[in-house]
């Protein structure tokens, strides 16, 4: 079996539907009001695992009900829980999201413990790291739990997937160390000061983000697909799947939880990421991040009811 090592963000999901998102000052009546597991790592690790990969999540939750809840999940969905810490000084992260009638969403993270992941933390899942076929990171969580795991990847060298989400700044020189990144429009102008408003502007963008030190990049477009860029004077759009979109809520999250999966089973790249859009394209078709996820045989069927596959 496939082995995946996630290290990253673990934050409930407090969701609520709206007719529209509020402006500043505003309070919208809206329902109705759910819970769930989520956080970019827990996401993405809930994904790959459904996609039937050999899972082990690092992270770090507070001593609360949250807590005890991510838990029961991650055990629930045959997730490795040895390296996800709990903190009683902590409280463990969350969610505040809106889905508006269109799909559209406002999300506020409250970080909480998996903000506080330490060094010594992520070394405990070292010989796991070791053990892997690939290694998924995002940026919800300490730079110091990044830097860390690249570090520790590049050590046993194990393939890195970074997904710069939220943006926030970190050291560039550890892009050396990463061997595919996926960030979407808005990260992948934070990385490389390129505005992606179509594709020629992607593969300035991917050009500049290579030379930093990454082998392969993917700029995700939504619904248009992909943008895969891995060296010289051209990229290639990879399309992705339309479907009717109920809550786009953590559709990043498939296609990395997915992409990861797929990566680590021997796929090439490029269907790595036909399996992965399909992977996203299944989660927005439902309410929620992380329950939203679909199993191996829903994305079997749907690629083979497209005649992607035999």
């Amino acid at each position: 079996m496939s082995k995946v090592v996630v290290v990253g963000s673990y934050v409930v999901d407090l969701m609520s539907r709206t007719p529209h998102l509020p402006k500043p000052g505003e309070t919208v009546l809206g329902g109705p009001f759910k819970m769930g597991p989520g956080g970019k790592g827990g996401n993405q690790a809930t994904a790959a695992a459904r996609c039937g990969s050999e899972v082990t999540f690092v992270t770090k939750l507070g001593e609360d009900v949250f807590g005890r809840e991510a838990l029961k999940h991650f055990r629930t969905e045959n997730v490795n829980t040895e390296f996800i810490k709990v903190d009683p000084g902590q409280a463990t992260g969350a969610a505040l999201i809106a889905v508006d009638d269109k799909s559209e969403n406002s999300i506020v993270v409250a970080l909480g413990a998996c903000g506080t992941i330490t060094e010594a933390e992520v070394l405990e899942a070292e010989e796991k790291v070791k053990d892997a076929d690939i290694v998924l990171l995002q940026l919800e969580t300490s730079i110091e739990a990044v830097v860390t795991t690249v570090k520790l990847a590049w050590k046993h060298q194990v393939p890195v997937i970074l997904n710069p989400a939220p943006y926030q700044e970190f050291p560039r020189e550890i892009l050396r160390g990463v061997d595919f990144i996926t960030p979407n429009e808005t990260e992948a102008f934070e990385l490389s000061g390129v505005e992606v408003v179509d594709e020629g502007a992607a593969l300035a963008a991917a050009k500049k983000i290579h030379e930093m030190g990454v082998g392969t990049v993917i700029i995700t477009l939504g619904s248009k697909g992909a943008f895969l860029y891995t060296g010289g004077e051209k990229g290639e759009l990879v399309p992705g799947f339309k479907v009717e979109a109920v809550d786009t809520t953590g559709a990043g999250d498939a296609f990395n939880g997915g992409f990861a999966h797929a990566l680590s089973t021997g796929s090439s790249v490029k269907e790595a990421m036909t399996f992965s859009h399909a992977v996203a394209a299944l989660s927005v078709t439902k309410i929620g991040t992380a329950p939203a996820m679909p199993y191996k045989h829903e994305v079997e069927n749907f690629l083979a009811h497209l005649g992607t596959v035999k």
